[in-house]
This record gives C-alpha cells, sequence and structure tokens, in this order.
C-alpha cells in the first residue's frame, strides 16, 4: 500500500493543499497555519485490530526504524521519508508511571504520569524532531538548497534541534533568550555543536526574529508552527492509549506553552477514532502559569478573543509565552475533546512538583504546573475521583535541578515551601544521628496535602 501526506491549512474555507516537501509554514492564500494531512481512504483500508497488532508487533523492535515509537507508526507520521534518511534515537516508549502514592495523597484513585523527558535529550521535543530533521535530510537528498535548521527556543526545543542535525550532519542554528533559560538547557545545543545565539529578549523576541530569518528558503524552520513537529508529537496519545492495552484514558492534563502538544494530542486522538483502533475521546486538559496565561485568559471568554500577552517570569520558563503560535489548533482541539484551560500560580506549581517529588517523581517546573492544575480541578469536582488521569510531564526533572535546589533551601520568591526538605547538619555521633531520625521519620511519615491551597 503506499501512503502519502501533504501539507493543507488549517481554515477549512481555504483548504489550500502543498506538497510535504515545500519549504512552506503558512498558507500562502490567507496566512493561515498548516497541518499535515494524510491519506485517511488508504489508511483505511486495514481496519483497527490490523494496525494496533502492526504497531504492537514493532514495539521496541530491533527492525529499522520501527523499534522508534514514533517510526513504528511511520505510515500515519511521514511515509514521505524514506528508511535511509529516517534520523532516529529510538526516541519515545517512554514510561507511563503509575503514581498510586501520589493518587493516595490527593484522593485521585487512578493517575499517571506519562513520562515524555525519559528521552534522549530529556524533553518530549525530540517526538517532533525526529520527524521534521528526518523530512530535511529526505528534501536535501532531493536536491533541496536547504543548508540549516534554525529555531527560537527557551531550551527544550534547541536541545532536541542541536542533537538530531548533530546526527544527520546538518547545521542547526538556535536562537535563546539570554538569561531565561537553565544552565543545563544551555549546554545542551553548545554541546552538539549548535550555532548557538543568545538574544537579549524573551522567546516571543527570539520567534520573531527566526520566522524573519526562515523566511530565506536555505534556513529552514524547526518551531512548532511547522507541522512536522506535530506529526511526531502526536504519537504521545498512540502510546499513552497502546500502554493502557488499548483503553482510552478519562482524562488527559498537559502543560502548555506555545501550545502546539495540546493540538498534537488531539491529533494522535482522532486519527485513532477515526481508524477504529478507539471508540471515545478522553477530555483534554491545558494548564498555563498564570504569569504566561493568554490561553486561558481566552477560555474564561468562550475563546471568543484572544490578546497576547506580556509574559511574565516564571519558574515553568519553557512555557514563558505570551503569543503562542499554535493558539487557533489548540482551540479547534479543545473544541473538540470538552477541553478545559486551569492556571497555576509560582506558589502553587512548585509546592506541586516538590509534593510528587516526594513520592518518587523529579518532575520539571513545568509539569509541576499541570499537576497543580490536577489538584485544583479535582477540588473543583472537573476531575472525578474515579478518572483515570494521564498527566504529561513535558521534561526531566535532571534539567531544573536549581529550581529543585532553590525551593529546598527556601531561595524562591513568592513560595510557601510546604514540602521543602532542607538538609541538616548535626554532631558526628550515634546519639545525634539517632535523635535526628526519631524526628524526621515522624515528619516524613505524615505528609499530606494542605487543599487549602487549591480553593482559592
Amino acid at each position: 500500500m503506499s501512503y502519502k501526506c501533504w501539507f493543507q491549512c488549517i481554515d477549512p474555507e481555504c483548504g489550500e493543499k502543498y506538497p510535504i516537501s515545500t519549504v512552506i509554514y503558512r498558507c500562502k492564500k490567507c496566512d493561515s497555519l498548516l497541518e499535515v494531512s494524510h491519506d485517511m481512504g488508504a489508511l483505511a483500508e486495514h481496519d483497527g485490530p490490523w494496525w494496533r497488532e502492526l504497531f504492537s508487533g514493532r514495539y521496541k523492535s530491533s527492525s529499522w526504524p520501527y523499534g522508534s515509537a514514533v517510526w513504528g507508526k511511520k505510515e500515519w507520521i511521514c511515509p514521505a521519508v524514506d528508511d535511509k534518511n529516517v534520523v532516529s534515537m529510538y526516541e519515545g516508549d517512554s514510561n507511563l508511571f503509575w503514581a498510586e502514592r501520589l493518587g493516595k495523597i490527593i484522593g485521585l484513585e487512578d493517575l499517571w504520569i506519562k513520562l515524555c523527558g525519559n528521552s534522549h535529550t530529556g524533553s518530549f521535543k525530540d517526538l517532533g524532531m525526529t520527524v521534521l530533521v528526518s523530512m530535511v535530510k529526505q528534501m536535501i537528498s532531493e536536491g533541496s538548497g536547504i543548508r540549516a535548521v534554525a529555531c527560537a527556543s527557551t531550551g527544550d526545543t534547541s536541545a532536541a534541534l542541536a542533537s538530531y542535525c548533530a546526527a544527520a550532519g546538518i547545521p542547526s542554528v538556535v536562537l535563546l533568550p539570554a538569561g531565561k533559560i537553565s544552565a543545563a538547557q544551555l549546554i545542551q545545543p553548545i554541546s552538539n555543536g549548535s550555532i548557538t545565539l543568545c538574544l537579549d529578549t524573551d522567546f516571543d523576541g527570539c520567534m520573531a526574529v527566526v520566522k524573519e530569518l526562515t523566511k530565506e528558503n536555505w534556513i529552514y524552520l524547526a518551531n512548532s508552527m511547522n507541522s512536522l513537529r506535530i506529526e511526531g508529537q502526536k504519537t504521545v496519545s498512540i502510546e499513552i492509549v497502546q500502554q493502557f492495552d488499548w483503553n482510552v484514558p478519562d482524562v488527559v492534563v498537559i502543560p502548555g506553552g506555545n501550545l502546539g502538544n495540546v493540538s498534537a494530542l488531539g491529533k494522535g486522538f482522532e486519527m485513532m477514532l477515526e481508524l477504529g483502533l478507539i471508540s471515545k475521546r478522553p477530555r483534554i486538559v491545558c494548564a498555563q502559569a498564570a504569569r504566561a496565561n493568554p490561553l486561558y485568559l481566552s477560555y474564561l471568554k468562550g475563546f471568543e478573543e484572544f490578546k497576547p500577552v506580556e509574559a511574565g517570569k516564571t519558574l515553568a520558563s519553557a512555557i514563558q509565552i505570551g503569543n503562542p503560535v499554535s493558539f487557533n489548533k489548540a482551540v479547534a482541539a479543545l473544541r473538540r475533546f470538552n477541553g478545559i484551560v486551569e492556571q497555576a500560580t509560582e506558589d502553587e506549581l512548585a509546592n506541586a512538583s516538590a509534593l510528587a517529588d516526594l513520592t518518587g517523581l523529579y518532575n520539571c517546573p513545568h509539569t509541576g504546573v499541570a499537576l497543580a492544575v490536577t489538584f485544583k480541578l479535582l477540588r473543583q469536582g472537573k476531575i472525578r475521583p474515579s478518572d483515570k488521569v494521564v498527566v504529561i510531564s513535558t521534561a526531566h526533572g535532571l534539567k531544573f535541578s536549581q529550581f529543585k535546589t532553590d525551593y529546598h533551601l527556601r531561595r524562591l520568591e513568592g513560595v510557601t515551601f510546604d514540602y521543602a526538605n532542607q538538609p541538616e547538619e548535626i554532631g558526628a555521633d550515634l546519639d545525634s544521628v539517632k535523635r535526628a531520625l526519631d524526628r524526621r521519620i515522624g515528619e516524613w511519615q505524615s505528609v499530606e496535602i494542605d487543599w487549602s491551597k487549591w480553593e482559592r
């Protein structure tokens, strides 16, 4: 069977189509964003059970490139790429962690954390970047004049781009907001040989520059307004369902910044529904930091209007975005999936992250935003105690160890430190150690949540 995909305008009144190998990010006719569309008729030649069996048979296999959780669904992702041009580090297949103890503390019977940060560069961005860089390699092999791939980033996108381009032998360029990302994130593109430029602005400023820069067709845009990224990221939906033996959770909660991941989640579920792999939709919740909350403010008005905001400094630096590129795509997905948008303050996200860590996680502040929103919606009755809930953890906590250090040493402004675990200096004798242990073990056993925080 020959499968095809192409770029198509997301505006239903336009619907203009472009070859997948075209260097294009917006519709030339109406300037709307594009999405990758697939020949669903050809895909529907096989039923849901056939696709489930195919995907399950490829899962973690050594057959190139199908052991990747992305390229194991190649027919649904980007069939235009020849196997020899796939640039993969066997991304995906990340752990779906049963957060049993955290669930018991907060009163949620079936809580799961999808650990997308357990990936090669430590974030979910790998899932989209493998598709984009592979397509660039395919285009170069066909004679395209692309000489480099560029992105604006708050850290994770640049890390993924730099790594995959290094593996492919393609130059990468990253524009970062100076002084606004962690050292762990800054060193990743530097180490992978990316041309790293730190601009005296925020992410939105970097994005404005890279959009102008990539008007030159020899520099290819790698940000999520390039819908090739979404094709890889939609496999998160498929992975979750596959890991639940092809059952759909009730609620999926995801942190949102530039908002490409919200539409990606929706697209994955929609394809499974249309092709008969699943029979219902989950509810999608987008969690925003209160200091960077344009989608939340629009949600309060029924999405009738959208106004960019000047994103304030937030611990959740990767979603410190005031003018998200994928706003329209995200809204469309949320409307189809009975979506909710909620926000979390700095105090809420820091304490939610710390509480989760006390139950065995080591999560990033953006996951803290999603967890805080989960706590709030549970308290509001919008999530039921019996719901099967999946929280998307977007990056590995090791990228944000300074945030965690500052929390436990009580150095964060405007945070109450409900779960700070400060190291204690004592005498080097057995009695001192015993006295400390008697006190501290009792405190450890009494960990619980203060619900008053989530009722404000």
